[in-house]
Formats: structure tokens, C-alpha cells, sequence
């Protein structure tokens, strides 16, 4: 099985021509061989360009490498231009399975003896098909009434399918990391290895149920996004039901517009749904391409999205949040040292690295952008750049930095679709600024004030307790600091005394040796002797006793 999955794998590669991509004189002379002993799999597709000829392929090997594919579409930092805008192109839509075995999984994951004990109207054939999991649309009764929900089911079998693809890119990886002279930067293996932990986190529809709750949560009652509701209790790892809603695709701009969608403000709210996420609520959808993006029907004034499809969510902590926004800023005021200040404290770059250095790496790369009007100026290449000279200077992958890289390109990208003329940094600099406000100043010991008060009010009652027990174990302290005081004091007194005696013994007994040496009366040299021994035992005597030190001090 996985002899014939490499050769299939091996047989498209090399008849879309894609050994052409590397240059000969970096691939080592055992590969070489290999290449011209496989003749009977030349380059059919000459006459297309390099990342025509990749995407191509990928779409030929399956839904794993269309995934990849469009995973790498969003590493702008790792790729060449044309190959990246090429890999964009990949559409999630793969032909479907049996609705039957489909309807089969539902039942078995459900304990249901048929689908029609749970589920109204069920349509075997899927509403949608993508490459993990494909979408039935049914109805169902919920407190007495009908409501209309989708089945969303993963693939039978794939996971060993995923599995076994992601052992060869491993492999694959690991070969060009070893000899391209690139591998090193191009990082295939850190790639793969981040392309398994997404995809895997994919395929488990109980993790996409809880994002998509929390989600719903934290944009409860918004104008801006709604999250349709999950029946949590009818989600397994391989099942999920939801709400079904009723949207119009984002990509769709004809119909919008011919609603009298305002398309200037659906585009400004993506922004504003973004950054809401972000640095409101550090956890944000990570997957939000044009496919999993509705606009409601019903407003046209005030459009509001619509999100589905949650399996990727990124999640930002306080300090890499409040870095970003500085750095936001930073740039955009072009104060790259500032910039390069922010890397180094954020502990994204190494201590030791040169400001100066930094500073005029970043200049050297994000001046000539600030040569275009604000409104030309790419917010997710920033993001790019920003990384990319970063990355010279030592700067570690940041898997969460990654993800919100890769999801700022798809709102850019989608908002300006929708609106051409959409000014990205005046549309989020005011978000930033006033979420930055709010994290210095009297707002940021106001809200502090607002979020420890239950505490504070919990623990009230237990302060007169607390301040008694504080003042009787001071006192106590106090008490033994004296008595170890005066303990250590008489210690070295009595350990000088000691010495003295100790002194006087080892002189007697010079004494007494020198005596018997020069043949005095043994009576002298007895009396240096029995000097020396009264000399020592006096020693011994005032020897330091050893201090008792209280445990708790």
C-alpha cells in the first residue's frame, strides 16, 4: 500500500515536471540517477509555468496535498511570488462520498438504529464536500420545533490516508532539508511537522464543536459575526450538528452588490471582526478563507458576517498581543527602532542581538513600502517582512505568529476584493490605539479594578484574620531575629576564646619540645606539657555551641 501511494506520489511529481523547480546542480548525483533511470515519467507540462504545474499536481494527489498546498499558499515569507499566488488559487472542494456510508457513520456515532429516529428529512446527497469532511443538510425537532441543521462527517478512512501522506512529506522534508542549500531557511520539516498538528486538529470534530461554542460566546448579541449554534450533546470526534444558516458566500461579490450590500462597510467590519478576535478576545478563527465566510441576508446597511468551519483557532497570550499592537504602531509611525526594541523585550529575537543592526534591517526592508499611499500598503506582507528580516537575526518560528500571518492575508485579501479602495491601517489604527489605551493609564487600573473586585470582596471578610495572624507572626520573627542575634554574637565570642586557648596549647607544646631539645630540666619541658594540655582542654571548653535556628524563620 505505501509502496504504491509513494510511486503514485513519485509518478506526478515527475510528470508535472516539478524536479525541473530545484536546479540540477543542488540535488546530489545518487537523486540525479534516479531521475534519468525513471525516463518513462518525463515533464508533460512544459508549456506551464512552475506553480501551474504544483498546483496541478497537488490537486491530482488528493485532499492531503490540496490542504498543503493551500497552507504553503500562505507562507509568502518561504516562497517565490508567482508560486504563492499560484497555490491560492486551490479550491477546498473534492468529489464526495456515498451519502449512504455517510448516513451509516451518523448512525453508528449517534447510537441511532436509523437516521430517521434523530434526523427529518435527511438528504443523502451532501450539501458541500470539502477534503476532511463533507456536509448533509436535515431537519430536526428541538423543543417542539423544526429546525433546520447540517451533519458535517469526516471521510471514512481518512485519517489512514493522512497518516500515511504525511509519513512521505516527512520523508520528503527531511531529504531537501539535507540537500538543498536552502533547507535550512526554507525549514521543510518544521513546515510539515506544523501542516500535521493543524491537519490533525482538523479531524477531530469534538475540538471543533468547543471552538465554535466559544466563538458563539464571545460574539453573543454582535453586529458584526454570528456563529451558528452547535449541538454539543450530537457532536462526536467524527460527527458534528449545527445550526443550518442562510447566507450569501463572501466570494460572491455580484450577488452583494446587486443586493445593495454597503460593500465599504462589510469590508471595514472583516477588519474590525479581526482585530476583535485578536486582541479582545485572544482566541480567533484561523481558517477564515472565502469558503467558510457568509453575509447575512437580512441588512444591507449593516451587513454582518456569518462564520463557519472552526477546526483552526489561534490563541494569542497577554504579552504577544500587547507586542504586536506596539509593533503595529511602531511601523506605521516608522519608528523601526522602536520596532526592533519591541522583538528583542518580546523575547522573539535573542538579547544579545545588536539594536542598531536590527533596526537598520528593518528600515532597509519597510522604508520603500511607505513610498506607496497607506491604502496600497499590504498589512499582511508587513507582517511578512517584519518576520522574514527577523528570522536573519535568529527570530524562533512562533507557531501563533504564523497563524495570525496566514489569517491576516485572507481578511486583506478578502476585504479588498470586496472593497478595492479599502485603507486597511485606517480602518485598524483606531481599534489599536484605544485597545492600547486601554492597556496603560487610569483605563487599564479601572478594568483592573473591575476584574479583581469579586476577589477583593470574596476575601474581605478574612482581613481582620489575615492582619492578626501577619502582626503575631512579625512579632514573632522579631523575637527569634533577637535571640539569633544575640546566639551568633556569644558564638563568636566564645570561638575567639577559643582560638586564644587553642594558640597557647600549640605554643606549650613548641615550649616543651624545644626544652627537652636542649636538654633542659625535665621538670620545664613536664610544665610546657602540662600547659599545653590545661591550654587545650580550656579550648575545648569555650568552643561555639552550634545555634538553633526556628524552622518557620
Amino acid at each position: 500500500m505505501r509502496s504504491r501511494r509513494l510511486y503514485r506520489i513519485t509518478k506526478t511529481l515527475l510528470t508535472y515536471g516539478l524536479d525541473d523547480i530545484v536546479p540540477a546542480r543542488w540535488l546530489p548525483w545518487s537523486l540525479r540517477f534516479a531521475r534519468h533511470a525513471l525516463f518513462w515519467m518525463p515533464n508533460r507540462h512544459k508549456n506551464k509555468p512552475r506553480g501551474e504545474r504544483l498546483r496541478l499536481a497537488l490537486e491530482q494527489l488528493g485532499p492531503v496535498w490540496v490542504k498543503f498546498g493551500q497552507m504553503l499558499s500562505t507562507r509568502r515569507d518561504l516562497l517565490p511570488p508567482d508560486v504563492a499566488l499560484e497555490l491560492a488559487k486551490l479550491q477546498d472542494k473534492v468529489k464526495p462520498f456515498a451519502g449512504e456510508q455517510a448516513q451509516q457513520i451518523i448512525e453508528k456515532a449517534l447510537e441511532l438504529e436509523s437516521i430517521e429516529q434523530l434526523f427529518i428529512d435527511f438528504t443523502v446527497q451532501p450539501l458541500a464536500s470539502a477534503s476532511i469532511a463533507q456536509v448533509h443538510s436535515a431537519s430536526m425537532r428541538i423543543e417542539g420545533e423544526l429546525e433546520q441543521v447540517v451533519v458535517k462527517v469526516i471521510r471514512p478512512d481518512i485519517r489512514k490516508t493522512i497518516h500515511a501522506d504525511l509519513e512521505l512529506m516527512e520523508t520528503l522534508a527531511a531529504i531537501l532539508a539535507r540537500h538543498l542549500p536552502d533547507g535550512r531557511r526554507l525549514k521543510p520539516k518544521e513546515v510539515v511537522r506544523e501542516y500535521r498538528k493543524t491537519l490533525l486538529d482538523e479531524l477531530d470534530l469534538s475540538r471543533e464543536a468547543a471552538n465554535a461554542i466559544q466563538l458563539r460566546r464571545n460574539f453573543e448579541d454582535s453586529e458584526l459575526l454570528y456563529i451558528p449554534r452547535v449541538y454539543s450533546d450530537l457532536s462526536r470526534n467524527n460527527v458534528m450538528v449545527m445550526e443550518r444558516i442562510d447566507g450569501i458566500p463572501v466570494s460572491d461579490v455580484d450577488t452583494l452588490q446587486a443586493r445593495g450590500v454597503n460593500m465599504k462597510k462589510l469590508a471595514e467590519r472583516g477588519v474590525e471582526v479581526f482585530f476583535t478576535q485578536v486582541f479582545r478576545d485572544s482566541f480567533f478563527h484561523a481558517d477564515m478563507h472565502p469558503g467558510n465566510i457568509f453575509v447575512a441576508k437580512d441588512e444591507t446597511e449593516n451587513p454582518k458576517y456569518i462564520g463557519i468551519d472552526f477546526g483552526i483557532v489561534g490563541t494569542l497570550n497577554r504579552e504577544d498581543k500587547r507586542y504586536l499592537a506596539e509593533n503595529f504602531l511602531a511601523f506605521f509611525n516608522r519608528d523601526y527602532r522602536k520596532v526592533a526594541e519591541l522583538h528583542v523585550d518580546s523575547g522573539w529575537v535573542p538579547s544579545n542581538t545588536n539594536i542598531e543592526e536590527f533596526e537598520s534591517a528593518i528600515r532597509t526592508v519597510c522604508e520603500p513600502i511607505f513610498q506607496k499611499p497607506l491604502a496600497e500598503i499590504s498589512f499582511g506582507h508587513v507582517l511578512v517582512n517584519l518576520f522574514n528580516t527577523a528570522r536573519r537575526f535568529q527570530m524562533e518560528v512562533q507557531p501563533q505568529l504564523v497563524l495570525l500571518q496566514k489569517t491576516l492575508l485572507y481578511i486583506e485579501g478578502l476585504g479588498r476584493q470586496l472593497y478595492p479602495d479599502l485603507d486597511l491601517w485606517e480602518t485598524a489604527k483606531p481599534f489599536l490605539e484605544r485597545w492600547m489605551q486601554e492597556q496603560v493609564g487610569w483605563r487599564a487600573v479601572v478594568r483592573a479594578v473591575k476584574e479583581n473586585a469579586p476577589y477583593w470582596a470574596e476575601k474581605m471578610p478574612e482581613m481582620p484574620m489575615l492582619l492578626y495572624d501577619n502582626l503575631r507572626n512579625q512579632k514573632r520573627f522579631q523575637q527569634q531575629f533577637e535571640r539569633r542575634s544575640v546566639a551568633l554574637i556569644n558564638a563568636q565570642r566564645h570561638n575567639a576564646e577559643s582560638r586564644l586557648w587553642a594558640m597557647l596549647s600549640a605554643a606549650s607544646v613548641v615550649t616543651a619540645g624545644v626544652f627537652y631539645a636542649l636538654s633542659q630540666p625535665w621538670v620545664v619541658s613536664a610544665a610546657g606539657a602540662a600547659a599545653a594540655v590545661v591550654f587545650a582542654w580550656l579550648s575545648w571548653r569555650k568552643r561555639p555551641a552550634a545555634v538553633a535556628v526556628d524552622p518557620h524563620f
